[in-house]
């Protein structure tokens, strides 16, 4: 008997000591990751990509951020104010939160509330592009009550203040070293956005643009047990069915993101036995834009794809007949069928999650219907003309389609065409690398922010579940151009005084139920003016090695929100 006390002494002190909570920081050596769609920056306020934020969010991070469920939690702070606790005011115009005492950069100096006000300083400079400008939509004043005490104001009561600072879009930046960087200066500070100074649970130490970033653990994380990590090779570059290869069939790397691959290849790959597919949905919608602006190649680069306050008005997709009939033409089940199976749904909303938000009132494009297409252009005066493309006042359709290079993109690429080639719109379609088409360059031609093409497709969110700061991306003020180095969130170039005043209104409204009708009437506004063709409701679908533990998928923040918890598993 004591023998056994003995045994089960020994057994239950092994599995104290050997356990993730009190592993040795760096005990499991490196962790390999792949995302096949390269980061051009370690500054998400410089790139709206996903692949940007994501990368950055193992170095830099916001006071707070949302789970696998979705539920807010802290980061950096002490704990999440609410009017309950007193951290959100009666009025709801301010939210104090309180940093976590101790706090340090990467580089060993203190965290102070001078961040956080610095932080809404460089996102909110007039002469600045910041991508991630919603989330402070509203925002009167952040001040630094103490060193430890952050006061959030806002112009108008605030019923869901956790946008400032919350996520990994908004999160916080060390003022000593991006102080030099503000405005028209931000994309100049090379060393800055490719290195920041953070306080993750990993820092950076090497960065080479749309290929690979190296990070070493951050000796000065706040957990002296985390992360289980020394090292994070993390590659960049390829395309989706390679990044999961190496996962799941080579084993060559334990984590791949974004595996937009046919669903049968993934089946076939994950019988190798060395990974794990994983799901998680949250509000990703693979859609189309329209280009409300003019992007004939011929235009002047001050003219392409510029709106010029209305004056540049794209030659026929402004009709929202066109667009309206393009929408009719497609087969969205089809495309989840054989592009996505169960990481996907067919959506008729750009806002499909949660529940509450999202509107019935476009359920029609659920079913194809080419010849109800066909009609909605014949009515609205646009005839076949030469080779069967229909034209109206000398104008012809004929659209330049593009997106980023991947299998299943491109497979819905040629499915589209044929659908438009069927109601007489011509159709050239355009694939660009991954990596370019989503990095910040402002100097580049093939970003999706450039937007030139007539339209263009992929996929986007937002962090949390409130969405009043993603359903502020189409605002008059947020549409790019070389006014704001093209960093704005409103590609299609859409300017409606109403659609703002519907964002303007939910910024001051508290009843969730009443929130909920806003979203959807701006959500309708944005599907019914076809400026948008919403197609796919995206889980997100990644994989990771059997050997990697700790990993909760999310699609409400980081996919990474919790890299600080995987360790091996041996």
């Amino acid at each position: 008997m004591k023998h056994t006390s003995r045994l089960m002494l020994a057994a239950a002190m092994t599995a104290l000591l050997t356990s993730p909570a009190l592993a040795e920081r760096g005990a499991d050596g490196e962790l390999r990751i792949i995302y096949w769609q390269a980061p051009s920056t370690q500054n998400p306020y410089l790139s709206g990509g996903t692949k940007e934020v994501e990368s950055a969010s193992l170095v830099i991070e916001p006071l707070a951020g949302f789970d696998e469920t979705g539920n807010l939690f802290p980061r950096l702070v002490e704990s999440i104010p609410t009017v309950e606790n007193g951290g959100v005011a009666a009025d709801l115009k301010s939210i104090t939160w309180v940093l976590k005492e101790g706090l340090l950069w990467s580089d060993g100096t203190p965290v102070t509330s001078a961040d956080a006000v610095f932080t809404w300083q460089y996102c909110t400079h007039p002469e600045g592009g910041c991508a991630q400008s919603s989330y402070f939509e509203g925002v009167s004043a952040v001040e630094a009550v103490d060193d430890r005490t952050i006061k959030i104001s806002f112009d108008e009561p605030k019923p869901f203040p956790y946008t400032a600072l919350v996520g990994a879009e908004s999160p916080l930046i060390q003022k000593a070293q991006f102080e030099a960087c503000m405005g028209a200066k931000a994309p100049e500070c090379t060393a800055e956005n490719f290195g920041p100074i953070g306080t993750g649970p990993f820092k950076v130490s090497e960065f080479r643009p749309n290929d690979v970033v190296t990070y070493e653990a951050n000796e000065n994380y706040r957990d002296a047990a985390k992360p289980a990590f020394s090292r994070v090779l993390f590659k960049g570059g390829g395309e989706a069915a390679s990044a999961a290869r190496s996962v799941l069939e080579t084993g060559e790397f334990d984590y791949a993101w974004n595996l937009q691959v046919e669903p049968e290849i993934l089946s076939q790959m994950e019988a190798a036995g060395k990974g794990k597919i994983v799901v998680a949905f949250g509000t990703s919608v693979e859609r189309i834009w329209a280009n409300q602006t003019n992007a004939d190649a011929s235009l002047p680069p001050e003219k392409r794809s510029v709106y010029m306050d209305g004056e540049n008005k794209h030659p026929f997709l402004t009709d929202p007949a066109v667009v309206k009939a393009m929408s009719m033409a497609i087969d969205r089940q089809l495309l989840v069928d054989v592009g996505y199976g169960a990481g996907g749904k067919a959506t008729c909303n750009i806002l499909p999650a949660p529940d509450i938000y999202a509107s019935t009132a476009n359920d029609s494009c659920l079913t194809q219907d080419i010849e109800g297409a066909k009609k909605v252009l014949d009515d609205a005066g646009w005839v076949p003309g030469s080779g069967g493309v229909r034209e109206k006042d000398g104008v012809r359709l004929s659209v330049l389609y593009q997106t980023s290079t991947n299998s299943v993109r491109q497979g819905a690429q040629a499915l589209i065409k044929q659908w438009w080639d069927q109601l007489g719109i011509e159709t050239e379609l355009r694939n660009i690398d991954a990596s370019v088409f989503f990095g910040g360059d402002p100097a580049s031609p093939d970003t999706f922010q450039k937007f030139y093409s007539d339209v263009e497709m992929f996929t986007n969110n937002f962090s949390g579940v409130d969405p009043e700061a993603y359903m502020a991306n189409w605002r008059c003020a947020d549409i790019p151009g070389p006014n704001n180095q093209w960093q704005g969130a409103n590609i299609p170039r859409f300017c409606n005084a109403e659609y703002d005043a519907l964002v303007a209104k939910m910024a001051v409204t508290a009843k969730l139920e009443e929130r909920a009708e806003l979203a959807k009437q701006m959500n309708d506004m944005l599907v019914q003016s076809s400026v948008v063709i919403p197609l796919i409701h995206r889980g997100g679908v990644s994989a990771h090695a059997n050997t990697l533990g700790g990993v909760k998928m999310s699609d409400w923040d980081s996919e990474l929100w919790n890299i600080a918890d995987w360790h091996r598993v041996k």
